[in-house]
């Protein structure tokens, strides 16, 4: 492809505008070991940098990108990454650094606790900067429906982080179920049974109003963001955060975008009519400030295009994914990952884009394999970072869009809502944003925000 010679942001600023949601073409893939020109490479910014949105941002540099500014609200949690980037200028508070650098940051890599994703994301997608936001896109169903309209809004690139949506594995799913190798597809069990001491705080419950000094170099209040005040605790920050559902979402909210994305893609999901949480030795009124022990949520989704009803079974924690009829003894069910059931057989895959996928019974995986694999119908890229940025000089749209990656994000939330209300069907109308019985659900849809924080876009 060409490139512009002369002036790096007005290349960029070009293709940002009237991006399209276009499939990838061959031609505009970039050889493996293909230097990029000074005049396309992306300046990015990363913001929540001690975690994964280190590795975000490593991964940005990895593909001879620029990495322009580092910030986080906590020095010692990020040290390392500022360390790792010493010319990257820091910052603590995102709207500073913003402010400050204007047109020097192209787009911004978010990596911070779901519950700040969507008021970072606005405001630097309101200033016009490209956004790959780890998942869950967003702590709350309102918030997803913002971000995608301001996405639209402001014609910017912008992918989900859930990786494996790049890889090989996800796109062998799809053509597979396309080409009917396992037939149409009535069932999908998926589940993690990762960091169960991680999703679920319960003996932690006791320690959360003990009173503790906000470390140096922490901005607190920062790290709060729009959630409604409360003091701080160990227990919140770093990691665990992830388990307490003021801030995270639980195994539902941090997996649902990694481990039902290929069964979502291949089988054209939208929202559920309705949501159903079974729990295991949690009471919300007792816990409910983090995520039970065990949780099993049914997502009934209705017949779409020329194929049937789908349910989805989400399994976590002490709850496995059961092992279906016809499995063979030595087949192991996935702790992470899903079963796709079709009308002629299974496929199996683990978690991040269907990792190992494979066809059961082995008759069929002989059939749908090597040389009689189907046509390869989706492009394949070389990474997730790449796909973005690659979007980014191109004009195009990245493949786990927030138009995409929105919706697979509402799934996790309605399970994060029906968990609060174990053993009760919720009837979900996805245009009016509600449930239509299940008045105290709703308040879990668009739920508040404390004084000075708005989704305003």
């Amino acid at each position: 492809m060409k490139h512009v010679p002369t002036n790096r942001r007005r290349f960029l600023c070009r293709t940002g505008v009237g991006v399209a949601l276009l499939p990838l073409a061959p031609s505009i893939l970039l050889r493996g070991g293909e230097s990029l020109p000074p005049s396309a490479k992306v300046n990015v910014a990363g913001i929540g940098v001690g975690s994964q949105g280190g590795s975000d941002v490593d991964a940005v540099v990895g593909q001879g990108h620029n990495l322009v500014a580092l910030c986080d609200v906590d020095e010692k949690y990020a040290a390392k990454k500022f360390a790792q980037y010493p010319k990257a200028k820091r910052f603590k508070d995102y709207r500073v650094m913003l402010d400050r650098m204007g047109r020097e940051i192209d787009g911004v890599v978010i990596g911070t606790p779901d519950h700040t994703h969507a008021v970072i994301a606005l405001e630097a997608m309101r200033r016009g900067k490209h956004v790959y936001c780890e998942k869950p896109l967003a702590h709350s169903v309102q918030e997803v429906r913002v971000l995608m309209a301001s996405a639209r809004r402001h014609r910017v690139v912008t992918q989900l982080g859930n990786q494996g949506h790049s890889s090989g594995s996800i796109r062998r799913l799809c053509e597979w179920v396309w080409a009917g190798a396992i037939g149409p597809v009535h069932t999908v069990h998926a589940g993690c049974d990762a960091f169960p001491q991680v999703y679920c705080q319960q003996r932690n419950l006791g320690k959360v109003d003990e009173h503790h000094d906000v470390p140096p170099g922490l901005d607190y209040d920062l790290w709060l963001g729009p959630v409604p005040f409360r003091p701080y605790s160990p227990l919140w920050v770093h990691w665990n955060w992830r388990g307490w559902m003021p801030f995270g979402t639980g195994t539902v909210g941090d997996w649902v975008c990694h481990v039902l994305d290929p069964a979502f893609w291949a089988l054209d999901l939208d929202a559920p009519s309705t949501v159903r949480a079974e729990v295991t030795n949690y009471d919300p009124a007792r816990h409910g400030l983090t995520y039970p022990p065990g949780a099993r949520i049914t997502f009934e989704f209705p017949a779409k295009a020329g194929r049937g009803p789908v349910r989805v079974v989400w399994h976590d924690g002490t709850t496995r994914i059961p092992r279906p009829a016809g499995f063979a003894a030595d087949d192991k069910v996935p702790g992470t990952g899903a079963i796709l059931l079709g009308e002629k057989g299974m496929i199996v895959h683990g978690s991040h884009g269907g990792g190992g996928c494979h066809l059961v019974p082995d008759e069929l995986m002989n059939q749908y394999s090597g040389k009689n694999a189907p046509p390869e119908k989706i492009v394949r890229v070389k990474s997730h970072a790449w796909d973005w940025l690659e979007a980014i000089r191109t004009g195009r749209q990245a493949g786990s869009h927030f138009g995409y990656g929105g919706p697979l994000t509402e799934v996790a939330l309605l399970g994060a809502i029906a968990i609060r209300f174990p053993g009760q069907t919720l009837a979900w109308d996805a245009k009016a944003m509600r449930f239509t019985n299940h008045e105290k659900a709703n308040a879990f849809v668009s739920p508040p925000y404390r004084d000075g924080w708005t989704l305003e876009t």
